[in-house]
């Protein structure tokens, strides 16, 4: 069944006329669904799963992995050695892409021709034997700059001329060898937990009646769909962890300053940092190196004895945890345990950190409003989102003494511990539906309710991934925990988090 609120723009014709394209990449894929195969790690049963409320794919599944090295780093190997071109590589995305992100609508540009040159440019580089990321396609979140393209941030009332320089990150990406296939969809200005424009709804590859999240809603699709196995996506609030839990792929925002952030005017005020979603933790490791200018982040062996502070409980009261979100966390921190950590059950001290968050996810969007060049075309709901945070300004209700505190007791509890986990999410992704026609506080209650894990740690600007632990027995959606650490703490979450996949991996993508 094809759910397809709109298409993505592709620069050139990418459905199928093209057919020394066509002729090529059906060979191609044919390989490259052979590395997704190999590294996939479920037994045969899992891929076989029967399908409950999804009309896609099957749930994903433990089994027992050999190593977290994903596809990724399998194409790299690939193309240094020379068994692959990077035009063939990007050949069978760009095929895969046009004949099936209809169902999930992941991509809002596809850079057919565009990529394909690169890709070409590519293969004359002379130290092409030496790139981490060779010939890697890659997705961008459509909301930073890549030369040529439109930065629109899921919004009519952006601007519509092209970017004339590409983003740090975007350069650091194509300077290591990666091809950027497209950019992914994002909700209007990022601001909301479910992905969708009035073009299209982004809906999750493992059941298209619910959304994949957000606001990297489209990034987490098409890794999970199996179109790229990285993307790149940012995350202010969960918008990476968010949509990662909800579509079972592996997501990491770094503490400040590890990546550049220049997300917008200012990066919401500091609390926005740009992270990767993969198949596999060894590939998030490897692009976030890569993003982070940090060889040493790629680097996996197993973490030092840790201590583990396990905390279920949500950051308020008017939050109920679903009890299969919560075995989740529940499966990390007895995994955790089997491998040696000393694993403690605690609470973390959220103090006034709802508040806090809510007064200034309620402002961070206005410096960016005040340059729209349409602001008329906003949708409603980002129209009242704006009044109610121009009131709150107003009232200067966003003080730099709340972070203070709230910080000061975080650093406190992290005295007595090395990394905390939680559910990444409360309860199963909201159904896919055109949510920027709903109203305001429909969308407030329902992101609340659905992620008030993750926005803690955007607050004081530290490290947090977000771990497939398998699979919600009635959404047939994957679950998560969420691991967070204090400032300069990637490489413990990245280690440990190659650790709980080594013991309880899950399936790729539902190809």
């Amino acid at each position: 069944m094809r759910h397809n609120s709109g298409s993505p723009d592709f620069d050139n014709d990418a459905t199928g006329a093209n057919q020394h394209m066509h002729n090529k990449a059906t060979a191609v894929a044919e390989g490259l669904a052979a590395i997704t195969e190999t590294t996939s790690t479920e037994p045969l049963s899992a891929r076989e799963a029967p399908m409950g409320e999804s009309e896609r794919g099957g749930p994903p599944a433990e089994g027992q992995a050999e190593s977290p090295r994903g596809p990724a780093v399998t194409i790299a190997a690939g193309v240094r050695e020379g068994s692959l071109t990077p035009t063939e590589v990007v050949d069978a995305t760009i095929e895969l892409v046009a004949a099936e992100d209809a169902t999930t609508n992941a991509f809002s540009v596809v850079r057919a021709k565009r990529a394909v040159a690169e890709a070409i440019a590519l293969e004359q580089r002379p130290d092409l034997d030496a790139l981490p990321m060779a010939g890697v396609p890659v997705a961008i979140k459509h909301n930073i700059p890549v030369t040529g393209e439109t930065v629109l941030c899921g919004s009519a009332a952006t601007d519509t001329g092209p970017a004339t320089a590409d983003h740090p990150v975007v350069r650091r990406l194509r300077d290591a060898g990666a091809v950027v296939i497209g950019l992914t969809t994002v909700p209007e200005l990022g601001l909301w937990a479910m992905t969708d424009d009035e073009h299209r709804v982004t809906r999750n590859p493992w059941n298209v009646k619910r959304s994949a999240g957000g606001s990297s809603g489209g990034a987490a699709a098409a890794v999970a769909a199996g179109f790229v196995p990285v993307a790149h996506g940012n995350d202010g609030l969960g918008s990476v962890r968010i949509p990662a839990a909800a579509c079972g792929v592996y997501g990491i925002k770094p503490g400040r300053h590890t990546v550049p952030s220049d997300v917008g005017l200012d990066s919401w005020g500091g609390m926005v940092e740009n992270g990767v979603l993969a198949t596999t933790v060894g590939d998030a490791a490897l692009a976030l190196s890569v993003m982070a200018g940090r060889p040493d982040l790629a680097e996996l062996e197993p973490p030092g004895r840790l201590r583990i502070a396990l905390a279920v409980t949500p950051p308020s009261r008017f939050v109920r945890v679903d009890p299969h979100w919560a075995a989740a966390a529940h499966k990390a921190a007895a995994v955790a345990a089997a491998a040696g950590h000393r694993v403690e059950t605690t609470a973390l001290p959220y103090g006034n950190a709802v508040f806090a968050l809510l007064v200034r996810w309620l402002t961070v969007a206005l410096p960016e409003a005040a340059t729209l060049a349409h602001p008329e075309r906003l949708q409603p709901r980002t129209r009242r989102h704006l009044a109610i945070g121009r009131f709150v300004q107003r009232l200067g209700l966003v003080r730099a003494a709340q972070v203070d505190r709230i910080e000061a007791r975080l650093l406190e509890f992290f005295e007595d511990y090395d990394v905390v986990i939680t559910p990444t999410l409360a309860t199963p992704p909201p159904r896919a539906r055109a949510w920027h026609r709903r109203g305001w506080l429909a969308n407030v209650l329902t992101g609340f309710r659905f992620s008030p894990f993750t926005p803690i740690w955007n607050l004081v600007g530290w490290p947090a991934a977000s771990v497939p632990m398998g699979t919600h027995p009635y959404s047939d959606t994957p679950v998560a925990a969420q691991l967070a650490g204090p400032p300069g703490s990637e490489t413990t979450v990245l280690r440990l988090s190659a650790q709980l996949e080594q013991l309880h991996p899950w399936r790729r993508t539902v190809r």
